[in-house]
């Protein structure tokens, strides 16, 4: 595993993001682990975060794209703190773009804030963890209703790896429904493999109880791909 997802696993601890207990999901699922990026919170941190973003964006599409675009709201930090990470670690000027929830009638008019999205724009889309597609759903008209525009793909923080609306995985449906790849910085298989029986600043996060307890979640829930 490259050592800036080792770096990421730690740093989402940290944060208090990556939590392991008793958790009920959106969907109604118990779950014994849990990702909350409200918990982001200060400038060092959206700095940080922007910078494992960046690497995972070069990693999974590259840099030749015009435009990240963050759906509202969580995805609105999330490509502003991104797109300074790409300027400042690799050199490479691209425009954030978020949607409004309301299209704003005065001032900086229309549903759109940030960079504009035109005609022959590559579009990369930003989110926080893997949904069942409702964002994309939404936002994805409104991207390609502003001009003949690409999006080579869709980056995440951490593939959940359980089933979505059929036996395969989210990231998986919504790449094959849209056409464009999907990606995240970890998977929760990368999250067990770093943090299992290992200790973390003298503290073991994953035990065997754990590791059982997310086996058998998986076991119930976890995507054939």
């Amino acid at each position: 595993m490259d050592r800036y997802k080792e770096e990421f696993i730690e740093f989402m601890v940290d944060c208090n993001v990556l939590k392991f207990g008793d958790f009920v999901t959106k969907s109604g699922r118990n779950t014994p682990f849990f990702v909350n990026t409200g918990f982001y919170r200060t400038g060092t941190q959206l700095m940080r975060l922007g910078k494992y973003y960046a690497h995972a964006i070069r990693d999974n599409f590259g840099l030749d794209f015009d435009v990240l675009f963050g759906p509202a709201y969580k995805g609105i930090p999330l490509s502003v703190a991104a797109s300074i990470a790409i300027s400042e670690d690799y050199g490479r000027e691209v425009r954030y773009c978020s949607n409004r929830k309301e299209v704003k009638d005065h001032g900086d008019k229309g549903i759109l804030l940030g960079g504009p999205i035109q005609d022959g724009d590559r579009v990369v889309i930003i989110e926080d963890v893997t949904t069942a597609g409702t964002s994309i759903r939404e936002t994805l008209p409104i991207i390609q209703a502003q001009g003949k525009v690409e999006v080579p793909g869709m980056i995440v923080s951490v593939d959940r790896m359980e089933r979505g609306t059929g036996r395969q995985s989210a990231l998986r449906e919504i790449s094959q429904t849209y056409g464009f790849k999907t990606a995240a910085i970890v998977t929760m298989a990368e999250v067990v493999e770093h943090l299992y029986n290992r200790p973390y600043k003298g503290k073991i996060i994953i035990d065997d109880a754990l590791k059982a307890a997310i086996d058998k979640y998986y076991q119930q829930y976890g995507a054939e791909d």
